[in-house]
């Protein structure tokens, strides 16, 4: 098993080594899985459940004190499945995955998102906050209950990039997953382009990437799309170079993402500050 897994394109973190480990970590956990829609998902869990990583517990506050999670996966047959504007939810991935797998449908939002996590087996009322969360979210002074107020806030403190993301492939198949607590500081509800099918996703019969960084930006662009395109014309590493400069050059937005292919070629690219990655087997 081919994986490779990303933690977020954006700023320096405060303790990279750490970091680097519980991706190091993931990504074997990931390799020992049967199918390659296992292995994403097996990436996946531990970084929403480790607060260094802005999904899930320790993630990114909105403008009413609440952490909401998104995420997507897909993969190379067309099987797709979101998730977005859950609270209380930590693996967003886990409820992705029934969205793919127990419905119709390719995105539930809001609450009967969290419905079907319960139905699902996926923990629920979870407090995502941390000390740390908690603290950053009351010394920005946040607004009142006034919707006027929010807009006004969410203009002068909106920010952040970060995401985790896990592509994998076992020689035949390929599966793609992303997840997310959103930016800091969005207004209560915001959703970006985590759980949007070709922006902060996408997977087919060329390959996979998993985008991270602005996601509006993203939405726009469509980057995850973009860079499986590329590999008709570049294998996965100028894939992701040309993807993130057509981007830069589009948009002027920062972002990163991971590309791979069925051979279990990567690629990597970023124009923020940092993106750690993790791959096995290792080069």
């Amino acid at each position: 098993m081919h994986v490779v897994v990303h933690g977020g394109a954006g700023s320096p973190p405060n303790e990279p080594a750490e970091r680097q480990t519980t991706l190091a970590d993931a990504t074997e956990r990931a390799s020992e899985a049967e199918t390659p829609l296992e292995a994403v998902r097996e990436a996946i869990r531990p970084l929403e459940r480790h607060s260094a990583f802005n999904a899930g517990i320790g993630g990114a506050v909105q403008s009413d004190g609440v952490v909401r999670t998104d995420a997507g996966l897909m993969t190379d047959d067309g099987t797709t499945g979101a998730v977005c504007a859950m609270a209380g939810v930590c693996h967003a991935v886990d409820v992705a995955h029934a969205v793919a797998t127990e419905t119709p449908h390719v995105l539930l939002a809001g609450d009967p998102a969290v419905e079907l996590a319960a139905a699902s087996g996926v923990e629920t009322d979870e407090d995502l906050t941390t000390e740390e969360t908690r603290d950053r979210f009351e010394r920005a002074d946040p607004p009142g209950d006034d919707i006027g107020d929010h807009l006004g806030w969410v203009r002068e403190h909106f920010a952040g990039t970060d995401t985790i993301g896990a592509v994998a492939t076992d020689g035949d198949r390929l599966a793609v997953a992303t997840s997310t607590a959103g930016r800091w500081f969005a207004l209560a509800g915001r959703v970006g382009d985590v759980p949007q099918v070709g922006s902060g996703f996408f997977a087919d019969d060329r390959g996979g990437a998993s985008a991270t960084g602005e996601g509006e930006a993203i939405a726009r662009f469509g980057l995850a799309r973009r860079a499986v395109e590329l590999l008709e014309t570049f294998g996965p590493r100028q894939a992701a170079e040309e993807a993130i400069a057509e981007f830069e050059d589009s948009t002027g937005g920062r972002a990163g993402l991971v590309v791979l292919d069925h051979a279990g070629h990567v690629g990597s690219e970023y124009n923020t500050d940092s993106m750690q990655t993790a791959r096995t087997p290792r080069e």
